[in-house]
């Protein structure tokens, strides 16, 4: 499926910002299911300095300084990108027990094992505690398919939890999220990487987009007027594979990859430092298209 995406972030100030650095992760990954066509980045007003790099999990990472004082600052991104519907968790899974899961990955030395390694650690917004392991033991035994685990927890999740938004920030801890029962996609992605890694399973944060109209017949998913934000957990010998436990489902090519990492802070849209300002008005608005 091809989509073209349009992504219109808006700052407005109550004071004029003398001068403001910022990065912005709004470009869509390349992989094996995904290919990014085109991304135009456009930002008003226009910055004195810009660049790209990629950062140390392979993100697309623009860096720009606006140097003269502003009263507003927008980022308008337009992207196409072909997704292909992604490989299918529940027959890969079948025959894999959670256990053996857990003991190749210890024991794995391919590269790719490795790399995924460091995705079992605690992170800056994920830190494993008795509250997120005892809700996870409820979905992972010993001898259980790591199948029907991963799609336990991502029911679970779903059903448990109320999409709520505005009842908390990318600075709400998950205990309080735990407590609550009630967030947003972030911390849904969030409570699944750290139930993972609480278990012994690598699991890691992805950003990006779901389709905003969805084909006839079928239900809008949540998180389609915003960025979205579901998990990825790692089988040695095969792969990431993803889960996103906002809409109780695998995604089936409608999930347009941007950036991954170990949480939010890795692939954070747009952030940055400015001078003045005051207080500030954001406003998003995303649409994706079908094409």
């Amino acid at each position: 499926m091809k989509y073209r995406i349009r992504h219109r972030t808006t700052y407005a100030y109550s004071k004029s910002v003398e001068l403001s650095y910022n990065e912005a992760k709004f470009t869509p990954r390349d992989w094996p299911e995904q290919r990014c066509h085109r991304c135009t980045v456009t930002i008003e007003p226009a910055p004195d300095s810009r660049r790209e790099r990629l950062d140390y999990y392979g993100n697309t990472v623009c860096y720009f300084e606006i140097l003269e004082p502003h009263d507003s600052m927008e980022v308008f991104v337009d992207s196409e990108v072909s997704v292909d519907p992604l490989r299918n968790l529940t027959d890969l899974f079948a025959d894999h027990r959670c256990d053996i899961v857990r003991d190749q990955l210890l024991c794995a030395v391919d590269p790719q094992a490795l790399d995924a390694r460091q995705f079992i650690l605690d992170s800056p917004l994920v830190t494993v505690g008795p509250v997120l392991r005892e809700y996870a033991r409820t979905s992972f035994a010993g001898d259980r398919p790591f199948r029907d685990a991963v799609c336990d927890l991502n029911q679970r999740i779903f059903e448990d939890f109320t999409f709520a938004p505005e009842s908390t920030t990318v600075a709400t801890p998950l205990d309080e999220v735990m407590r609550k029962r009630k967030g947003v996609c972030q911390d849904f992605a969030h409570i699944a990487v750290g139930c993972l890694r609480s278990v012994g399973f690598a699991a890691r944060y992805v950003s990006g987009y779901i389709e905003t109209q969805p084909p006839p017949g079928t239900e809008r998913l949540v998180g389609a007027d915003a960025s979205h934000a579901w998990c990825s957990v790692f089988l040695p010998g095969t792969g990431w594979f993803d889960i996103d436990p906002t809409n109780k489902m695998i995604p089936d090519g409608r999930h347009i990859t941007v950036a991954w990492g170990r949480d939010y802070s890795d692939v954070t849209p747009l952030k940055g430092v400015i001078y003045g300002g005051g207080k500030h008005k954001l406003s998003v608005a995303v649409d994706v298209e079908p094409l």
